[in-house]
């Protein structure tokens, strides 16, 4: 007997649904073809242990199953329980007349019990496009699947719950998840906040202005200076996820099996700080199987590379393209994938391989042979990519032992969310671009209109700073955030000088 059932294989984060034929007929033998890798592979082994326990067995007859479209790979153990009910049901152990109305995945634990898939949002997400009834799945996902409504999703502890509901017509249990209600419960209060950070206050402005306007940012200080301590505070005032970026966000983190299991959707930014011996393929994610890398992981996040230039040269420059483009696109022999990477990248460094530059106090002193050599780790074209540069100064004693709170994160919070808000309104008519880091050549000539004094000068600051093209479109960017921050239609100057001021990478006596 023929029986057909349906799963899905999830490639970089889409699914795709594979139709599962098995074939029963009198002889010996098991057959699995359709490009199925070796996990697929052993799953006869898995299944025929999770029968055994349950009072089943696998047929003693000549099994086919066909994993269609039989050219497209197929990986991971998520197929078990699919293949497990079409040998069930081809070999009429039992009546499972419905089962195409059905997605069904799970891994097989040999007491039949299930252990959680990767990929169950974009899976449902093409469940309920594809029109299928419901969605049976391992009991740690379900809360992730029912995000998607319209679509009915079953979290199921062990096969013998699916035999049941298919075979006895035993009601399984529904799970039901109110998305939006979920979502705005969990905005709570932010574990870091910038209260705690003693002085500082032109550093906390800088990150004000990145966050206004999703600019990438790097702090330059001694150590000790608040580097880390900044970076880390830095999610607490962006503005919070819309639903529709929560969504975009739990399917990254799904593909790869990174969500919570207590709750379905994502409603925190990202926050990821790889360790400087990442490698390129981690950050920026491929493989021969493909993942995403760091970068897509903090999608609408932050990405913070702490020491930059202690991460090798090769890795800091595959990022170039992704932090122009927003996405980053994985070409193999194969297959060609595309990742989204929006996030923004704060990154921080020692002025010297010492710590200290120009300092005549300082414990360490450093040659310029040294200074060249660490600061030519990080190369000028990524350097124009990040739009506001900081030095960070030690903090003096007296500010460190002040009793008073600094401003609370809410507070800076919802003047950045007023400024983002200005900025969805500006660029409502507009595709893919939501803030104004987004901006590119046309829109900046379009939203970036400087008055004659502006405009002299940005030139005097070009010619003086040696300022390259690119740049020049940063400092623009920099100051419509700031003007934006000041609810101010037009760009005036003094946006002008305080966003030249953010490129200190640029002056002499930094990369030559």
């Amino acid at each position: 007997m023929l029986v057909k059932v349906f799963g899905s294989a999830v490639f970089g984060v889409e699914a795709t649904t594979v139709v599962v034929e098995v074939n029963v007929v009198s002889g010996i033998g098991y057959h699995l073809v359709g490009l199925p890798d070796n996990a697929i592979r052993e799953s006869s082994f898995r299944i025929a242990a999770a029968l055994q326990n349950n009072a089943y067995k696998l047929p003693g007859k000549k099994i086919t199953i066909n994993m269609a479209p039989a050219d497209l790979r197929k990986e991971g153990s998520a197929y078990d329980l699919t293949l497990a009910l079409g040998i069930l049901a081809a070999s009429e152990q039992i009546k499972a007349d419905a089962i195409d109305e059905y997605l069904i995945m799970g891994e097989l634990s040999l007491d039949g019990s299930l252990q959680p898939i990767k990929g169950a949002l974009p899976i449902a997400i093409k469940a309920k496009e594809e029109g299928f009834k419901g969605f049976i799945l391992p009991k740690q996902n379900a809360a992730e699947a029912a995000i998607v409504d319209g679509l009915e999703v079953y979290g199921v502890e062990n096969i013998t719950q699916v035999i049941e509901y298919f075979d006895q017509a035993i009601p399984l249990e529904q799970t039901i998840v109110d998305t939006k209600k979920q979502f705005y419960e969990s905005l709570e209060h932010p574990e870091f906040d910038f209260a705690d950070v003693k002085g500082q206050e032109s550093i906390k402005r800088c990150m004000e202005i990145a966050a206004a306007g999703g600019h990438n940012i790097i702090l330059i200080g001694p150590p000790g200076s608040g580097k880390t301590m900044l970076a880390k505070r830095l999610p607490s005032i962006l503005p919070p996820m819309t639903l529709h970026e929560a969504l975009e966000t739990t399917k990254i983190h799904s593909v790869v099996g990174k969500t919570k299991n207590s709750s379905g959707l994502m409603a925190q930014r990202p926050f990821r700080s790889p360790h400087h011996t990442i490698s390129d393929v981690a950050l920026v994610g491929g493989g021969s199987y493909p993942q995403p890398g760091e970068i897509s992981l903090s999608h609408n996040g932050v990405l913070f590379l702490d020491e930059l230039p202690e991460f090798k040269r090769t890795v800091l420059e595959v990022m170039r393209q992704p932090l122009e483009d927003r996405e980053v696109t994985i070409s193999r022999a194969r297959f060609t994938v595309t990742y989204p990477s929006s996030f923004m990248l704060v990154a921080s460094m020692n002025p010297s391989p010492g710590g200290y530059f120009n300092d005549p106090d300082a414990p360490v002193a450093t040659s310029p042979a040294e200074m060249s050599r660490y600061l030519s780790k990080i190369s000028g074209p990524l350097l124009d990519r990040i739009d506001i540069h900081i030095e960070v100064t030690p903090v003096p004693f007296e500010k460190l032992s002040d009793e008073r709170r600094g401003e609370p994160s809410t507070a800076i919070r919802k003047r950045v969310t007023a400024a983002r808000e200005i900025q969805t309104q500006r660029f409502e008519e507009i595709p893919n671009i939501h803030y104004n880091a987004q901006m590119g050549v046309k829109q900046i000539r379009a939203f970036c209109k400087l008055k004659p004094d502006s405009k002299e000068l940005l030139k005097t600051a070009m010619e003086r700073l040696n300022l390259s093209a690119r740049a020049y479109d940063r400092i623009l960017k920099v100051s419509r955030t700031i003007a934006d921050l000041e609810q101010s239609e037009a760009i005036q100057s003094h946006h002008i000088s305080e966003a030249i001021q953010y490129r200190s990478l640029d002056r002499d006596g930094w990369l030559g």
